[in-house]
């Protein structure tokens, strides 16, 4: 028997509140909507507004740590006499 988790009632009347309040929950609920096809009732608003947050979020972590990446060869091309063992 396939078992389906429960959702709370506050996100098929109004996602967005629930967003405010509880957002470990809105995204749990999120995820079950996603997954059982139930797209109608999603939240789209701040589900897409997340989606771009987290795509500028990790765009700029990745661009952090390509600098820090060059950084380091640069250090290591021209500081030799500063390597360690």
């Amino acid at each position: 028997m396939l078992m389906t988790a429960q959702l709370p009632q506050s996100q098929t009347t109004s996602g967005s509140s629930l967003y405010e309040q509880d957002f470990y929950l809105w995204i749990q609920t999120t995820a079950e909507l996603l997954k059982q096809g139930r797209l109608t009732e999603l939240d789209l608003e701040n589900l897409i507004d997340e989606i771009e947050t987290m795509g500028r979020s990790e765009k700029k972590a990745l661009r952090s740590n390509l600098e820090v990446v060059l950084m380091h060869l640069l250090k290591y091309k021209y500081q030799a006499e500063k390597r360690g063992s």
